[in-house]
């Protein structure tokens, strides 16, 4: 008899309708159960077409009853939950010219999340993106420092409207920028809301695909007033493999459910260290959690990101490595981390203008 573990891994051979990443990665296995009685396939997928639907039952029941021994194979969909009425919700816009907003979160500090939020910005670009970033973290600002500062002030516009600086062809805005180096920001909440505002609302970001949102690390105000005041295509969430930072994974799905943001998925960060010198591979913590938990929570897995010098170094230099070092092993795992979420926006346009 297989264990649920022996199913999934063989339901990962299984591609969404239409795209290259796999059912499970797509978030659409919700549990596995393995009795005496007979195996049970659970599904969510809210989004989906039916004729997808009917594509993928037909593909797991094949996979399963290779491995099933002839016990009976049932396969359950999860109805979707009622849409939650958010307070506020009405009050969310999108930003003019920009195609789609995505907001990078992660549950608790030290995950490493501005340098995803960076490199995945990049890697979408690499793949042909207009791309924007935002650093929405007033009190440590890191973006600007990552991607480099630029010469000169930042410049207004006849109509006091900021001009984000550009570099490696990614706009981008950061408090950082309005700073001395030394400079701490003490600042309440009201006036952290309005220079977001500020930022989401009146900078000149012209015409782009994605505007990347680098959330604060955590789940409070800031990120709220974000969430809930800009209209959002998702949100992704920036983890390592620890338990103890897993758990922080689940207050980000929640804050985003809250606010009735669809989570793209989940971004292992630090997931192994890959060697400089012989290039091989090193566990350092308990690998695959992020997996793990993603499917636990039903919501796509994006991919993993080792830690590896390079990627440290390009952020200390202002020469991020998607940029720098385009070839990079890890450079291309961003790149196969923003196919995904580039796939999910486009599979949600779609779906929206076929409704």
């Amino acid at each position: 008899m297989p264990t649920p573990q022996e199913i999934l891994a063989e339901l990962k051979k299984i591609k969404y309708p239409g795209f290259s990443r796999d059912i499970v990665s797509f978030g659409m296995i919700k549990d596995i159960e393995v009795a005496g009685a007979g195996i049970t396939v659970i599904l969510t997928a809210p989004s989906a077409k039916p004729e997808v639907i009917d594509a993928v039952t037909g593909e797991i029941r094949r996979t399963v009853a290779a491995m099933a021994a002839g016990l009976p194979i049932k396969i359950d969909i999860e109805a979707a939950p009622p849409p939650k009425v958010v307070a506020g919700a009405a009050q969310k816009r999108p930003i003019p010219g920009v195609r789609h907003i995505v907001a990078v979160a992660s549950g608790k500090g030290g995950v490493g999340k501005s340098t995803v939020a960076v490199n995945l910005a990049l890697a979408m670009r690499a793949l042909g993106w207009r791309i924007g970033l935002m650093d929405a973290d007033v009190y440590g600002p890191s973006v600007a420092m990552m991607v480099g500062e630029g010469q000169g002030q930042v410049a207004v516009t006849k109509d006091r409207r900021i001009v984000p600086m550009e570099r490696f062809g990614i706009r981008y805005v950061s408090m950082a920028l309005f700073l001395n180096d030394a400079s701490p920001v003490i600042w309440r909440g009201p006036m952290v809301a309005k220079l977001e505002t500020e930022f989401l609302y009146n900078v000149e970001w012209g015409d782009l695909d994605c505007l990347v949102i680098d959330l604060p690390p955590g789940t409070g105000d800031a990120q709220l007033t974000i969430t809930q005041r800009v209209a959002l295509d998702g949100g992704v969430i920036v983890t390592t493999p620890q338990e103890i930072a897993l758990l922080d994974v689940r207050r980000g799905v929640a804050m985003f459910d809250e606010v009735k943001v669809p989570v793209i998925g989940v971004i292992e960060n630090m997931s192994y260290h890959l060697c400089r010198k012989c290039g091989s591979r090193h566990e350092i913590f308990a690998h695959g959690g992020g997996a793990r938990l993603a499917t636990s929570l039903g919501v796509p897995f994006l991919g993993e990101i080792p830690i590896t010098a390079e990627l440290r170094e390009g952020g200390d230099t202002a020469n991020p490595l998607v940029a720098a070092h385009p070839e990079h092993p890890v450079s291309e795992a961003f790149k196969a981390v923003a196919a995904n979420v580039i796939a999910h926006l486009s599979q949600e346009h779609e779906e929206t203008h076929l409704h």
